[in-house]
């Protein structure tokens, strides 16, 4: 028998209908903005490309978190 760490991998089912739903998701939110403020996103853009790298860092992070926390708070209700 062989030690091969691929033999006892577990094999990760996708659930792409979840998936395909989730980046649809994502990609209406990503297009609200510009939808609602098409006048006000250029020069949003603009002062978004101005931050140095550390500050679109620390507002990925922040964006990343909030994600986290809408997910794990969406999980909580699910579970009710």
């Amino acid at each position: 028998m062989s030690d091969s760490p691929y033999k006892t991998a577990a094999i990760m089912n996708i659930d792409w209908s979840f998936l395909l739903s989730a980046l649809g998701l994502a990609f209406i939110l990503e297009g609200i903005p510009y939808f609602l403020f098409s006048e006000r996103m250029p020069r949003i853009l603009i002062t978004i490309i101005e931050r140095g790298p550390r500050q679109l860092r620390i507002l990925g992070l922040i964006a990343m978190i909030f994600g986290l926390l809408l997910i794990s708070f969406g999980q909580s209700l699910a579970e009710l």
